[in-house]
């Protein structure tokens, strides 16, 4: 069996390809995670600079701005790649080189959306990038992140 470097999801966001964008670029209020440890979420405030090298930050309850990514390219509704800045231990990667990447795609699916991540590149992260992957694979990590999408997609706030 071949050493697996990436980590594959999908899933049907209840609204079409431009407000599914729009959701997971403009309204991160709606259904972000903290990949932070030690996160407060019900204070956490998180935004992401829609362009290349475009910054994708928390800002906490105490005013602290962390960058959990940075964008490498964007185009919109069709897709967004992203570094992905944040170590297993749930700490920043203050270097876009030292990261893995997440590349998401917005499918026409109908009146929905297909939303496709992968995230790839883990070895960037050093010798903690295959577990680091399994963690992103885990119930809580990509998983969980796109169930509170979903959530948000059927709320209706974007209607």
């Amino acid at each position: 069996m071949a050493y697996e470097t990436e980590c594959r999801f999908d899933c049907l966001l209840d609204l079409p390809r431009d407000q599914a964008f729009s959701l997971f670029v403009d309204r991160l209020d709606l259904w972000w995670t903290s990949p932070f440890s030690k996160a407060n979420e019900e204070e956490t405030e998180a935004g992401i600079e829609p362009f290349a090298g475009g910054a994708c930050y928390e800002i906490d309850g105490n005013g602290r701005r962390r960058i959990w990514g940075t964008v490498l390219s964007i185009e919109e509704p069709l897709f967004i790649r992203l570094a992905w800045q944040v170590t297993l231990d749930g700490e920043e990667e203050a270097d876009p080189a030292a990261a893995s990447r997440v590349m998401v795609n917005f499918r026409d699916a109908g009146r929905s959306t297909r939303l496709e991540v992968v995230h790839t590149e883990f070895l960037r992260h050093g010798e903690a990038g295959a577990d680091y992957m399994e963690h992103m694979r885990a119930p809580a990590g990509w998983p969980h992140i796109l169930q509170k999408l979903q959530a948000a997609a059927k709320s209706g706030a974007m209607r």
